[in-house]
């Protein structure tokens, strides 16, 4: 396929058909290269289909998030609107994950299918928006895959969490298809009725409207989506002039106050110290601002050694920032000096540099200092840029349609290639971040996220390690000082957890998780008014911190304070109700409580939820002794049995229940 077709140039006698057919010819060329397309952008992100969840924000998002495991339910939905926790308002990504758990569980296959199947349609998608714009298919296609197969699009894709991004792309795609159709049945109205109600253009631009807040409601990164309308307006749709540039600018004073409104949304959720920064640290982020610029464009001319996140640099020499900002000035002045001759130069360009603004630094979102995910959206500006300037370049020559296609699918192998190995380094958490360490230096997240993986597969001594050499680089790190703790006192090293759970509060004075395991380090050495105070702390914080309540209602069993134990085990329930371990301990207390019809229920439920949990079905056959039910309390006794072999105590009380039976 070429690339460098002039729709705008002259006719060229051609065998294909003319007139009303030629319209049919053109849709149907159309659709199956759009169907190749989608094929192709399938075919390279299929291996993803494979891989795990990593642990690196797919617990918060999917994993252990019990709100998103409560499928699509009024719960879920209340709780995604009303969501900061991430530090971003994005209720429909919430919802997306919340529909793909009640598809698919925790099968990430499912998840990693619906993320390709939005990236191959958003591919498609801005395809068939440029042409629309431009009425260019061939150059349009072109920076679609581009765009579409370029490795820096693995981390959107690949990782579950960032669902926000093919998300939210999708629907300002499809915000530019209602507003280019806005726009061209504006122009279509003769001169006298433009300001006038029209029921079609109003409908184009309600759409538009829609599509916006739906994307807003994806990634609060789409605020920039006005500013590119504008854009538009000048090239290519050519609306802008001075006699209308007023009207242009008023008639997207709504896509402003929904911006305006989702950027104070989020601002707000930001934590402490990282929104708009005072004078004082204004100038440092500018610096940071301009180097990072320079990095996503170095990316994008060579994406090799990717990672999920680059550690921030404190300060950049003054030859870095002043060499990245004087490119930013000459790349800026050269497309506005050829603005009459080439405008999709200078529209890709501010394309680029505009919608990357809300994640440059100058409001810090996250600790990394540039992000892969990051230029999902921006780089179709760049690649707009490429593709039509390169279609003028070669336009001159007599084989330009040869050079340009063979040009094109160089570049698709090749990006094809880098994207499928980038894939396979995201096939789990130990596979992505041990290719992170061997790409990056002084990652203590890298580190601190291996020492996790090592701690899952209880290889203590390697985690520790692991935890110590992120505190090497990062002394302040709230999170492995409480993932180091967990190490110590897994380890049998009490002190020294509790040593380091400290040390994470000292940091971090509002860290549930560590005052949790600050909790469990006292209870192993009987210091249980200390133990229950760090997990009162704790709940307090955090209301839906399901282990920290269940941890409460333990240590308030074991002081006898049944009723408040009852209380947090429910709670417990409601926060997380598909815990089967939650249940059997419920269970246990309400038959001290003598409650056994009560606690028979609560095994029963153990045991739906978790067929394979010899101790609940052990602990109903009790209640069922109990209740004087032998027959069934020997087949619970038997099932505990045919699980664990070795259950000596489920040995010895069917052996009991049969010599009560009579024969």
């Amino acid at each position: 396929m070429s690339f460098s077709e002039n729709p705008d140039k002259g006719v060229r006698v051609s065998s294909r058909p003319v007139g009303p057919l030629s319209d049919v010819w053109r849709a149907r060329q159309g659709l199956a290269a759009g169907f190749l397309l989608w094929l192709i952008v399938l075919g390279t992100f299929w291996p993803a289909l494979a891989n795990d969840f990593v642990g690196y924000d797919d617990l918060e998002y999917v994993t252990a998030n019990p709100h998103i495991q409560q499928g699509l339910s009024w719960q879920t939905i209340r709780w995604a609107f009303s969501n900061t926790d991430v530090a971003a308002w994005h209720p429909l990504a919430w919802l997306s994950h919340a529909l793909d758990y009640q598809c698919f569980g925790l099968n990430a296959f499912g998840h990693h299918l619906t993320a390709v199947l939005l990236h191959a349609f958003n591919a498609v998608l801005c395809c068939f928006v440029f042409r629309g714009l431009t009425g260019a298919f061939a150059r349009s296609w072109a920076a679609a895959a581009l765009f579409a197969l370029h490795p820096l699009r693995v981390e959107s894709v690949a990782w579950v969490s960032e669902r926000k991004d093919v998300l939210s792309l999708a629907f300002f795609l499809l915000t530019l298809w209602a507003y280019t159709r806005y726009a061209k049945v504006n122009e279509a109205a003769q001169p006298n009725d433009r300001g006038r109600t029209n029921p079609t253009r109003r409908g184009f631009y309600g759409l538009a409207f829609l599509f916006f807040v739906l994307g807003l409601m994806s990634k609060p990164m789409l605020v920039t989506l006005p500013f590119v309308l504008l854009l538009l307006d000048a090239w290519p749709l050519r609306r802008g002039s001075r006699r209308i540039a007023l009207r242009l600018l008023l008639e997207k004073i709504p896509f402003f106050v929904a911006a305006l409104l989702v950027s104070l949304v989020t601002l707000r959720a930001q934590p402490p110290g990282s929104s708009i920064p005072g004078a004082s640290a204004l100038l440092p982020r500018l610096e940071n601002a301009a180097v990072s610029y320079g990095r996503y464009l170095a990316m994008l001319f060579w994406p090799l050694k990717l990672a999920p996140f680059y550690p921030p640099v404190g300060h950049w020499p003054a030859l870095a920032w002043f060499g990245c900002g004087a490119l930013l000035f000459v790349l800026t002045g050269l497309a506005a000096w050829q603005w009459r001759r080439r405008p999709y130069l200078l529209v890709g360009w501010l394309w680029f540099a505009g919608t990357l603004v809300p994640v440059i630094g100058l409001v810090q979102i996250g600790e990394q200092s540039v992000a892969d995910r990051y230029s999902y959206l921006p780089s179709i500006g760049i690649g707009l840029s490429l593709v039509w300037g390169i279609s003028e370049w070669t336009a001159r020559w007599r084989v330009h349609r040869l050079i340009s296609g063979t040009l094109l699918g160089a570049i698709m192998i090749s990006f094809i290639g880098l994207t499928r190995a980038q894939i396979a380094c995201w096939k789990n958490t130990e596979t992505l971040f041990r290719h992170t360490l061997s790409v990056t230096s002084g990652n203590y997240l890298a580190h601190n996220n291996l020492g996790v993986v090592f701690a899952q597969q209880e290889h203590w001594p390697e985690a520790i390690e692991e935890y110590q050499l992120a505190l090497a680089v990062k002394p302040d790190y709230a999170e492995a000082l409480k993932n180091l703790g967990i190490a110590f006192d897994r380890s049998g090293k009490p002190d020294e957890a509790i040593k380091a759970f400290q040390g994470a509060l000292e940091r971090r004075p509002d860290f549930p998780a560590a005052l949790n395991g600050l909790g469990l380090a006292y209870q192993r050495q009987g210091r249980f008014d200390l133990a229950r105070e760090q997990f009162q702390k704790a709940v307090q914080i955090r209301p839906d911190f399901a282990d920290a309540h269940f941890n409460l209602a333990l240590e308030l069993e074991r002081e006898g304070q049944f009723d408040q134990a009852a209380a947090e085990f429910q709670t417990t329930l409601e926060i997380q109700p598909n815990s089967a371990d939650v249940y059997n301990n419920l269970g246990v207390l309400q038959e001290k409580q003598g409650q056994f019809d009560a606690a028979i229920q609560s095994y029963l439920s153990a045991t739906r939820l978790s067929p394979g949990f010899a101790r609940a079905h052990y602990n109903l056959g009790v209640a069922l002794a109990n209740k004087g039910q032998i027959g069934l309390a020997m087949s619970q006794f038997e099932i505990a049995l045919s699980l664990n072999p070795n259950y000596s105590a489920a040995r010895t009380n069917l052996a009991i229940l049969k010599s009560l039976k009579p024969q």
